[in-house]
């Protein structure tokens, strides 16, 4: 029977090492499906080799990958055979930065092949000036794929968050285990404790009442383009969008390096139209966006300011944490995403970070699965 343990060892190891394990195994090969794995990942792990046509072969090439569009999208191609989704986002990007493939993703071959993924739509939006006219078309589309998906997924979860807020002043009769009034409900039935089954028998549920409308909430969003915040913009395009289309959420989207870009107008259409009038690089002057958004803001008691930046403040620091004060003091309910991903918290400006918190602000990076919840304890007035 053939060892299992040996072809895993063969694939991890690279072609490098079979004839060390031909002499450990004596039935050792690795199968077709193996031999076409081993050849997807040789091309981009091997400095030296790239699959040659369908048969999983390699040919010797020395700094790199042939300039073959069509045998890249054979290899990744096989990888989306060979591999579940989170791998395959791994090895694309490791692809991508081993060989050097920015320009290939150009290639209608290339880009029907991959499979879209944050850090690659992170990448193309980096290159967007740098796209062939003939290509634009294509990529946007790519890039339209991965936001629609994303679109869907968190689309749901934050309109009934924010039309379903709950309001705690009033009770409800409605049964609804969203709504349970969990403190008053353990409360009033405290006294039909069952000690055998050491459980509370409630005669009665108690329910807060649900808003009808979420009286206007006004969410202002400022977006760091330091080319580090890539992956985030692209998240937060997408949240800005799914705000700015509730009718009881206006929505205002501020893009800043050193200037101040106004997408508010399109955060209500397309986020992928957002996405293209974003800039990544540049400086950082927070201090600018936060006095053009504050301009903005008439019902303080009423607004959410979120700050999307890892706070590497290039303007005035001083002045930024006067404004950041004064806007807290007169009620904006105040937020700083150091990031909105699921790449783990970035690189930031502990100080600056560390001065807000004694404001009050809270600063914490956040994936977007987890945004929708925290803005609705913020509308809730939980938090």
């Amino acid at each position: 029977m053939k060892d299992q343990r040996v072809s895993r060892w063969r694939l991890i190891l690279g072609e490098a090492v079979e004839e060390q394990l031909s002499d450990v195994s004596e039935d050792f090969e690795l199968s077709q499906d193996e031999q076409k794995m081993d050849g997807a990942l040789g091309a981009i792990y091997d400095d030296y080799s790239v699959p040659d046509g369908s048969s999983g072969k390699k040919t010797q090439q020395v700094g790199g990958l042939k300039k073959s569009a069509p045998a890249i999208a054979k290899w990744l191609g096989d990888i989306r055979e060979c591999f579940d989704s989170e791998a395959v986002a791994i090895v694309q990007r490791d692809a991508i930065s081993k060989k050097g493939l920015n320009q290939l993703l150009y290639e209608p071959e290339i880009l029907e092949t991959v499979e879209p993924d944050i850090h690659l739509v992170g990448t193309l939006l980096a290159l967007k000036d740098e796209i062939p006219e003939d290509s634009k078309e294509q990529v946007r589309t790519f890039i339209s794929k991965f936001v629609d998906e994303l679109s869907q997924s968190l689309k749901s979860k934050i309109e009934n968050h924010i039309r379903g807020i709950l309001n705690r002043q009033e009770q409800s009769f409605v049964p609804r285990y969203d709504s349970i009034n969990w403190q008053k409900t353990i409360r009033q039935n405290l006294k039909n404790y069952n000690p055998e089954l050491k459980k509370i028998l409630p005669e009665r549920i108690h329910y807060f009442a649900h808003q009808r409308k979420s009286s206007n909430w006004h969410i202002f969003i400022n977006i760091d383009q330091s080319a580090s915040m890539a992956e985030s913009m692209v998240y937060a395009a997408v949240m800005g969008s799914i705000f700015a289309s509730l009718p009881s959420t206006k929505t205002k989207v501020v893009a800043f390096d050193t200037a101040v870009v106004d997408l508010t107008e399109e955060c209500g259409s397309d986020p992928v139209d957002m996405l293209y009038g974003m800039q990544l690089g540049g400086g950082t002057d927070i201090n600018r966006a936060v006095t053009y958004t504050r301009e903005f803001i008439s019902e303080p008691s009423r607004s959410i300011y979120i700050m999307l930046s890892d706070l590497f403040e290039g303007g005035n620091r001083n002045q930024l944490l006067l404004q950041m004060q004064e806007m807290v003091e007169s009620g904006v309910k105040v937020i700083c995403l150091l990031t909105l991903s699921n790449a783990g918290l970035p690189y930031y400006d502990r100080l600056i970070a560390s001065e807000l918190q004694s404001l009050g602000i809270e600063c914490f990076g956040c994936t977007p699965e987890k945004l929708p919840d925290f803005i609705k304890e913020i509308l809730s007035g939980s938090r």
